[in-house]
């Protein structure tokens, strides 16, 4: 490695960690596409692609640590640059979702109900199965022949689990911010406390929302085959469930790393980026109890 001079921005050597990535990346995409539609070498790839992309990030993002010593107030401008325009990407990354959802609510469905060229008989009803679940709706509680038809099924409550999940990632916010002014008083210990709960508020919630897909799948008849709501429904709460997973996986990365004592109250940038992605992903949070689960 050569060497780098503090006076000057911070040049990373040359990696083959990018391509590398890459690679597992094509084995996560193709493994997951493949499982998707019934292929039996779908989860092999998948997890060949998981289990590379996890070896990689944990080599590659341990080299940053060690090169971070290095790293000037330039470095550390860039990096806040890199990280908000990412929020951001995130941002129209769901936007996209409701916007689907918009679409598939407001316009979609209004102009079926409208047509008779696709569907006779279907109603602007929201949410629907298609023309054969229109009238089986409102939570109505689903028989066996229904579900196994795919044409019925009941809403969640979103009073019981999903409001749980909401007041989780409230709480883990509250949480999180006390912990960052803990590091900034250079308090150590509140600051493992209060970081050490919000890493479990993020693991309890991810706990709940698997027990809310199991009770969709098993009791209410909810799945990804029944009809346009359940296909948005569990797009927009699964990508959100995987982001509440990485943003968890973060902040115990830097929870581990505050108790080896790594930042200081000046100089503690990963801090503030995994904070500023967990709020990102609670106030999401809060939009989809609202959009999918409530209106």
């Amino acid at each position: 490695m050569s060497a780098h001079s503090k006076d000057h921005y911070f040049v990373p050597d040359s990696s083959a960690y990018p391509f590398l990535c890459s690679i597992a990346l094509f084995f996560i995409a193709m493994g997951g596409a493949s499982f998707l539609n019934g292929y039996a070498i779908g989860p092999t790839l998948f997890s060949i692609g998981m289990l590379g992309m996890g070896c990689l990030l944990f080599i590659w993002f341990r080299k940053v640590i060690i090169e971070s010593p290095d790293y000037n107030m330039d470095v550390d401008k860039s990096f806040r640059m890199g990280m908000t325009w990412f929020i951001f990407s995130e941002v129209m990354f769901f936007a996209a979702f409701f916007g689907a959802l918009y679409y598939l609510r407001m316009l979609a469905v209004p102009w079926l109900a409208e047509t008779e060229l696709l569907w006779p008989g279907f109603e602007a009803t929201w949410p629907s199965t298609g023309p054969q679940g229109a009238e089986l709706l409102g939570g109505v509680a689903p028989t066996a022949t229904s579900i196994a038809e795919g044409t019925e099924y009941a809403l969640i409550d979103p009073w019981h689990l999903p409001l749980y999940n909401t007041l989780i990632l409230l709480a883990s916010s509250v949480t999180l911010t006390i912990a960052h002014h803990a590091l900034r008083a250079n308090q150590r210990k509140q600051l493992i406390i209060w970081l050490a709960i919000t890493v479990a508020l993020g693991a309890i919630f991810l706990f709940f929302q698997a027990e809310e897909y199991i009770e969709a799948y098993t009791e209410l008849g909810l799945t990804m085959g029944t009809g346009v709501y359940g296909s948005t429904f569990f797009m927009l709460t699964g990508f959100h469930g995987f982001h509440v997973c990485l943003g968890a996986f973060i902040l115990l990365v830097v929870l581990i790393r505050c108790m080896r004592g790594h930042f200081t109250p000046e100089r503690h940038f990963v801090f503030e980026a995994g904070a500023w992605y967990w709020h990102f992903v609670d106030t999401v949070w809060v939009g989809l109890f609202i959009f999918v689960y409530i209106l």
